[in-house]
């Protein structure tokens, strides 16, 4: 079966009128950002947020209509908030004229931000993130997790979150908690089995909305569960945030290596400081015989360390129940705190804490007022 064009989804789409109007969504711009790909369709509701829960019943008007044409294997309409164009400036400002106004500040209430990182998918980041972010908050620091991949959302499968998240304002969304963890997943707002397909200027956009309209509160630190390789979400959040640094994970074997010096340089680049570097899957014990094999070498990340100049922050086994627990929601630093596995996870982030606690710690506190 042939898959629909643009111009049929538009039709269908121009079936659905706004709220207590004639006119239909199509014409009044706010469909945006359509992307058809090989019978995949997404696109965005530009919406002002005060009209979002009446407009929740159209959106889902929306899909339903895509999905109601032949040929179509998975829709999926997200609403996004309408910005205002800025006026254009004056072509001589006097000086006594006030500042043009500032890009929105974003995560004003967290400490450190520390992104984990990695050059290439499949060498365990996401896991090590789970794991780092339940480490944080065992040790005391008040702990949030930013999941930045959108097109590979894992964190709502590592901790164990099911649901949607709340805005009773209909501006402000309230992240979700799990392991005294605070979190945040596009992975929360799309069925799990969605082919995310969105450009570059849509990932930015939700990666801003993320940070910037969610409810972090205070937080001495921030985890950002990055996407592999070097994109759009890598340099939003370099440049959008004080990133306070990057944790590199990378496995032994030199393919891995290499791809996980080309993140560090680009880390470099944009002035973020490498933290240093995870030898994830380092090592395999058989659990029958206590056997130790080096399935993937061993002591490569340790070399590339060194030769980089930037620390090695430990090394974590190729282990059955670090794989159960992200896969079962219970990351292994909560599901065996005093186990072997765990306090290297927790020596991992004491090495970081190292690192950024002391620049986290002169964030001023906010200041509270009641009138």
């Amino acid at each position: 079966m042939a898959h629909p064009t643009e111009c049929e989804i538009q039709t269908a789409l121009s079936g659905i009128n706004l709220p207590d109007s004639d006119q239909n969504i199509v014409d009044s711009g706010v469909i945006n950002n359509l992307v058809v790909k090989d019978g995949h369709v997404q696109f965005a509701l530009e919406i002002d947020p005060a009209d979002a829960e009446k407009m929740e019943p159209v959106r889902k008007a929306a899909e339903d209509a895509v999905k109601s044409l032949g040929g179509i294997l998975s829709v999926t309409a997200v609403m996004t908030a309408h910005r205002e164009a800025q006026p254009e400036p004056q072509q001589q400002p006097q000086k006594s004229q006030e500042p043009q106004q500032q890009q929105k500040e974003l995560l004003p209430q967290v400490g450190a931000i520390v992104a984990v990182a990695s050059g290439k998918g499949g060498v365990g980041k996401s896991t090590t993130a789970a794991n780092l972010a339940v480490a944080f908050r065992q040790m005391g620091l008040r702990t949030a997790m930013l999941d930045a991949d959108i097109y590979g959302p894992s964190l709502p499968t590592m901790m164990g979150i099911t649901g949607r998240p709340s805005s009773p304002d209909g501006k402000t969304i309230i992240p979700m908690e799990a392991h005294g963890v605070t979190c945040m997943s596009i992975g929360f707002l799309v069925p799990q089995d969605t082919a995310m397909i969105w450009r570059g200027p849509m990932v930015m956009g939700a990666l801003e909305q993320m940070m910037g309209d969610v409810d972090w509160g205070p937080q001495d630190v921030l985890v950002v569960d990055m996407p592999p390789g070097t994109g759009d979400a890598q340099l939003t959040m370099a440049q959008r945030v004080p990133l306070a640094g990057a944790v590199i994970v990378s496995t032994p074997q030199d393919l891995s290596l290499i791809d996980a010096k080309k993140g560090l340089n680009m880390f470099r680049k944009v002035d973020v400081p490498v933290l240093g570097i995870v030898e994830n899957m380092s090592y395999f014990l058989c659990p029958n015989c206590g056997e130790r094999s080096d399935i993937f070498a061993h002591g490569g990340a340790a070399q590339a360390a060194t030769q980089i100049g930037v620390d090695f922050l430990g090394e974590i086994p190729l282990e059955m129940a670090i794989r159960e627990g992200g896969d079962n929601g219970t990351p292994i630093v909560a599901a065996d705190p005093e186990g072997d596995y765990s306090r290297a996870y927790r020596a991992i982030a004491e090495s970081v804490w190292a690192k950024v606690g002391s620049s986290a710690s002169q964030t001023p506190t906010p200041n509270i007022s009641f009138e």
